[in-house]
């Protein structure tokens, strides 16, 4: 039935920022170990596998193409286990691609083929096994409303009540099983494609810096955007000019994708009958477009507060204008590097002192070989967990450099991953949750391990170096996203109207969405009008960035109940991780106290949020370098 990606991972927003001197040597050798899942490409395991399911999927077609309708509850139950397990086996293989691919976007493995090439035969049989179970979700969602919430009151549906519900939520956008089968295989060749070739052409992406006292170098754009936390002002404007001349000379190729991939979104919508570019998303995060309109009103009208700690920064560092490469700027108190030694120890005892059935699972993680974190040339950029199979365990990837910065994804990722680890009981069906709530344990984790830090950090300068590195972070979480998302509105909307978007238009709408987010405080170059291309989420998952902006908000809420109720709020949290994707994300929240309907609930973490503004404006008169009233 459908349901998330077999490789779905969560992946570090685009946000990801990076300060203070990097140990890039520190994470050598912390690579994952795939051999929870296959030994090698070739590991007969997985040949086996690919051909027994898909085998498997024909013989259950064949059984129960027809059927559906007549099925009981009792019968209906054992079709459903059978059907779960039949997609858990075949996802094996497409995950293992997918992450050996991630890890060495270049490389070649052991029986000879290219990763982006097995990840593509992968992905392609995969498809060819899900065609023969289409009919599924077709014929379920055929039943008559009474006969299927009959079944579904059933003991022995409860595993899949959730995911049924929502396969029949689905109903209205469902085209008939031939026309489905077309879609799906033409995917691989089409958006998928697109995909891909966004991938590989960014993940090779080189920029060249050059400056008066400097000699020439080529860095990664990975590298490039991390320059942009260098003290110096004049190499962090040269990393800036090196990343625009690098994604100028793409914007002909990337603009195209982009207008592909927003083309084939508009295309589909018409097909399926939505009227609305962002329905797809809604229906997928289980959220109305009310509640989303309503979120993003609630950012457009917080950002106030961005300028607000711009023109405190501002005169934090003695400048009389801020420029888009000074947005992270350190604040000439250099944050120590930290080495992987010492971020498994921060992050591994603030997870420990909120729950330390928590940080068992986290000693897993940094023990056992889930993850991959030291920086390699042809290794996938960013950071990401992946949820992989139930009966495995996710794996994480991230790019390892030493920073503080670093080791707040390493906490962030372990949220997902300790997320993802409780969740997996619920089965294949329903361990994901939605993109809305998928950011809880990630941002909880990240706020646990920033507690940590400042508790023992007692120099007044460095405390204000932390505190004003996490709130840019929450700036780029909540405001950023909502930015992004405003983006993808305007680019959506224009292409259907439009036609095919130049990049010059498309740099223009990139401008109007970010410019409001800093107001006067901060001015956006004209160079920057070509930012907008490196970011992945417009391609692999249009209109995912709101999630970045709902779930912050949302842990910044849930991280005032903890300081509320103590303890006691650690069970429940506990057990709303664990109950995984089997509720929607309003009922979970509410057994922790949290109304999402209520229109003041986003309030509640803008509140936090003007707090810890009003905190970096007292610690910077505490330490001598404020005296302006803000």
């Amino acid at each position: 039935m459908h349901h998330d990606s077999p490789y779905r991972h969560i992946p570090r927003g685009p946000n990801a920022r990076r300060e203070s001197t990097p140990i890039a040597s520190s994470a050598a050798g912390v690579a994952w170990n795939l051999g929870d899942l296959y030994s090698s490409p070739g590991d007969p395991a997985l040949v086996k596998d690919q051909a027994a399911t898909l085998e498997a999927a024909r013989a259950f077609a064949q059984e129960f193409r027809g059927a559906v309708a007549g099925l009981d509850a009792e019968a209906l139950t054992g079709a459903l286990r059978r059907l779960e397990a039949l997609h858990t086996r075949a996802y094996g293989p497409v995950i293992f691609a997918y992450l050996r691919f991630a890890a060495e976007t270049s490389g070649t493995g052991t029986n000879g083929i290219h990763n982006g090439a097995a990840l593509q035969a992968a992905k392609e049989h995969h498809t060819a096994f899900s065609e023969e179970l289409l009919f599924f979700d077709l014929e379920w969602q055929q039943l008559p409303e009474s006969q299927a919430q009959a079944l579904l009151s059933h003991p022995g549906l409860s595993p899949w009540r959730h995911h049924l519900s929502k396969v029949r939520r689905m109903a209205p956008y469902t085209l008939s099983e031939p026309e489905e089968r077309i879609l799906a295989v033409k995917e691989n060749t089409g958006r998928g494609a697109f995909e891909r070739l966004f991938d590989e052409s960014t993940s090779g992406l080189r920029c060249t810096l050059a400056g008066p006292d400097q000699p020439v170098a080529e860095v990664s754009l990975e590298q490039a955007l991390s320059l942009l936390h260098h003290p110096d002002r004049t190499r962090r404007a040269a990393a800036a000019d090196a990343i625009t001349a690098t994604l100028r000379g793409q914007e002909r190729l990337l603009g195209y994708v982009m207008n592909t991939i927003v083309r084939d979104h508009a295309d589909e919508d018409r097909l399926r009958g939505r009227n609305h570019p962002m329905l797809a998303r809604n229906l997928a995060n289980e959220i109305e477009q009310a509640g989303v309109d309503a979120l993003l009103e609630a950012c457009d009208s917080g950002m106030s507060l961005v300028g607000r700690y711009y023109r405190l920064k501002r005169r934090l560092l003695g400048l009389d204008r801020l420029y888009d490469y000074d947005r992270y700027a350190p604040l000439g108190t250099d944050l120590p590097g930290c080495s992987w030694s010492e971020a498994r120890e921060i992050v591994l005892s603030s997870y420990a002192a909120f729950s330390p059935a928590l940080a068992q699972i986290v000693s897993r993680f940094l023990n056992e070989g889930w993850i991959d974190a030291e920086p390699r040339p042809s290794k996938q950029g960013g950071a990401f967990s992946a949820s992989t199979l139930p009966q495995v365990h996710p794996y994480i990837l991230l790019n390892y450099q030493g920073t503080m910065r670093d080791v707040m994804t390493l906490a962030h990722e372990l949220g997902h991953g300790v997320h993802q680890y409780l969740s997996a009981p619920q089965g294949l069906f329903q361990m994901h949750t939605p993109l809305t709530t998928a950011e809880t344990a990630s941002v909880f984790g990240e706020m646990l391990t920033f507690r940590t830090l400042m508790a023992r950090t007692t120099q007044p300068r460095e405390r204000l170096a932390l505190l004003c590195g996490k709130l840019e972070d929450i700036f780029a979480t909540v405001f950023r996203q909502a930015v992004m998302t405003r983006f993808e509105q305007s680019v959506h909307t224009a292409r259907r109207e439009q036609g095919e978007l130049d990049p010059a238009t498309l740099g223009d709408l990139w401008m109007r969405a970010n410019q409001p987010m800093f107001g006067d405080a901060l001015e956006l170059r004209p160079d920057y009008a070509h930012w907008w291309a490196y970011i992945s989420h417009f391609v692999h998952s249009p209109f995912y960035c709101y999630a970045y902006s709902f779930g912050e908000l949302l842990v910044l809420a849930l991280y005032r109940q903890y300081e509320v109720q103590g303890p006691d709020f650690v069970p429940r949290y506990l057990q709303m991780l664990a109950a995984g994707g089997s509720d929607s994300p309003a009922n979970l929240v509410r057994t922790l106290g949290l109304d999402l309907n209520d229109p003041q609930f986003w309030n509640q973490g803008l509140t936090l949020l003007e707090d810890l503004v009003r905190q970096a404006e007292d610690l910077a008169r505490e330490a001598g370098l404020e005296s302006e009233k803000a």
